[in-house]
């Protein structure tokens, strides 16, 4: 699907019922959460990235999961591919245009519970200054007691972008049109 989406972003679940509900702030401060994507070096290989300056937050009831709730905001400068000429070009005009658009945006708008652990996360992508609904394919890893004395909870979400979808058109040729995210996100019970 076009305007599937990840990870942002990832990134990524949580539910609210009002009673039962539990809010988690992403941890990003022990680097326990990543937004990574890959897209398509000329189709020949996979060229791999991520975004190091990030927040979020999520609310998640195992027993209303359709009531999860998650927002996240990316600062688009911190993206890293790890070769400081690529990442000058990736902030540039052609592609993130980070002076102009400093952040992208998150928000969840559905979740549906398909069983398992398993669950596809709806919301609205802002980046590059537009706005696309998105669907993100979850899977609650676990949750529990940490060793400091706090409770956890981690998922896993995939999706993918037309970058075209998001006004970022510059031409890497017809395998590089579509960029994979990978979100891994581990929340701390606030």
């Amino acid at each position: 699907m076009k305007k599937t989406i990840i990870p942002l972003l990832l990134l990524i679940l949580g539910a609210a019922a009002p009673l039962h509900a539990a809010d988690y702030v992403i941890d990003t401060k022990g680097a326990h959460a990543f937004i990574q994507f890959r897209i398509s070096h000329l189709g020949y290989s996979w060229l791999y990235g991520r975004f190091n300056d990030f927040d979020g937050k999520f609310s998640y009831d195992e027993k209303n999961p359709a009531a999860a709730k998650v927002e996240v905001n990316i600062r688009t400068a911190s993206i890293d591919s790890n070769h400081a000429e690529r990442d000058k070009h990736l902030r540039g005009k052609d592609f993130l245009d980070v002076g102009k658009f400093p952040g992208a945006k998150f928000i969840s708008t559905a979740y549906e519970d398909k069983g398992n652990g398993k669950g596809m996360l709806k919301g609205n992508l802002t980046l590059h200054g537009v706005t696309k609904p998105v669907s993100i394919d979850v899977e609650h890893i676990g949750a529990g007691a940490d060793p400091w004395g706090g409770q956890r909870r981690g998922f896993f979400g995939t999706t993918r972008l037309v970058l075209k979808d998001y006004g970022i058109d510059y031409d890497l040729g017809p395998a590089s049109r579509e960029v994979y995210l990978d979100l891994s996100v581990e929340g701390i019970k606030m």
